[in-house]
């Protein structure tokens, strides 16, 4: 049976209207089984859509939710203070989910949200610089805290820059880019999201409703604050802090990210051999996972129309077992990895 958020989809819970619209805010209930109550740590705070929902659900319901943005944390102490003791907000990085929800009280919890990539919020504030439709520093870090788009713009090899244009944002036009960019900066540096637009421009060719600095806008931000690594990392957090029978549900917006969830998920729920392929043991590992849905979850038409920004979003969602937590995915990990050398202090 079908359990959704207490008081339906648009319902406001206290602390007033969320600022932006939570993206399969339905179905990601349904999926933790909201109605029921428990714990939950929603591993990406933001607006607050999710933990608002979580809430809602049931009176008995506790949420500690965690964002490596100060400024999502600020905005949300007005929402802690409404929910009197049932919420907490945790400044912080959801690849270390499991240590920081066990240090807030909320060890094994019943359910993990986590919703990946840059926020709505993020994205229309120009003084962040993750969005190339309005002008502003060319910044994109999500802790306001070490190296910035314009630093990995300004002082990046040609190689390393063309390798994070195709890597990330499967830029074809990547080299051409890269080179271009070599080729601005030794005139000046680039600071500004309209530079960097305009210089974008130049390599790639328009198309109708697409904006050519998309793709590198992407990939910047991307390889910024390590998103893919912190991925990787948060989903085996995850594994680690939920309990027998909890619930992970994950929403991505593009292909790399949701490819690396679908490849977390059908490692961990399916039987592999343990050892090596020259030594292969009798015993296989007992999956960590049992599937939550067929395939993704994508919105429906009412939730288009309403929010096109949902338009590229998948859930995926998974029923943790009994068995222990598994070692670490290597090869995922690997891939998620930033190319090149890599540059520490806002990415890890």
């Amino acid at each position: 049976m079908m359990t959704g958020c207490g008081g339906g989809l648009h319902a406001e819970a206290a602390g007033g209207p969320a600022p932006h619209v939570p993206v399969l805010l339905a179905e990601i209930c349904s999926a933790l089984r909201a109605a029921e109550g428990g714990i939950f740590v929603d591993g990406t705070f933001g607006a607050g859509g999710y933990t608002r929902a979580l809430l809602a659900a049931h009176p008995a319901t506790r949420v500690v939710a965690i964002d490596r943005d100060p400024d999502a944390i600020a905005r949300g102490a007005t929402l802690e203070a409404s929910f009197e003791g049932r919420l907490t907000l945790v400044p912080g990085r959801f690849s270390v989910l499991d240590q920081l929800a066990a240090d807030a009280g909320a060890e094994a919890p019943d359910g993990v949200v986590l919703d990946i990539g840059v926020s709505s919020m993020q994205l229309d504030e120009p003084e962040r610089g993750f969005s190339f439709r309005t002008d502003g520093p060319l910044d994109m870090r999500m802790e306001r805290s070490g190296p910035s788009a314009a630093d990995l713009v300004n002082e990046a090899p040609e190689a390393e820059l063309a390798t994070i244009l195709y890597r990330y944002g499967e830029e074809r036009r990547s080299r051409a880019i890269a080179r271009g960019i070599i080729e601005r900066r030794r005139r000046a540096p680039i600071r500004t999201t309209a530079e960097l637009t305009e210089l974008v421009a130049r390599h790639v060719r328009a198309e109708p409703g697409f904006n050519p600095a998309t793709r590198t806008f992407q990939a910047l931000r991307i390889a910024v604050n390590d998103e893919l690594g912190q991925l990787v990392e948060a989903l085996h957090a995850a594994e680690r802090a939920l309990r027998p029978g909890g619930r992970l549900a994950v929403v991505t917006f593009h292909s790399l990210e949701d490819r690396i969830v679908k490849q977390f998920l059908q490692a961990r729920t399916s039987r592999l051999p343990r050892g090596s392929r020259h030594m292969p043991s009798p015993d296989p590992a007992v999956p960590t996972f049992e599937p939550a849905t067929r395939g993704p979850v994508v919105p429906g038409e009412a939730e288009l129309a309403r929010n096109p920004r949902s338009r590229s979003a998948k859930l995926r969602a998974a029923i943790r077992t009994a068995a222990p937590p598994l070692a670490p995915l290597a090869d995922l990990a690997a891939a998620a990895g930033l190319p090149g050398s890599t540059r520490s202090g806002g990415a890890r």
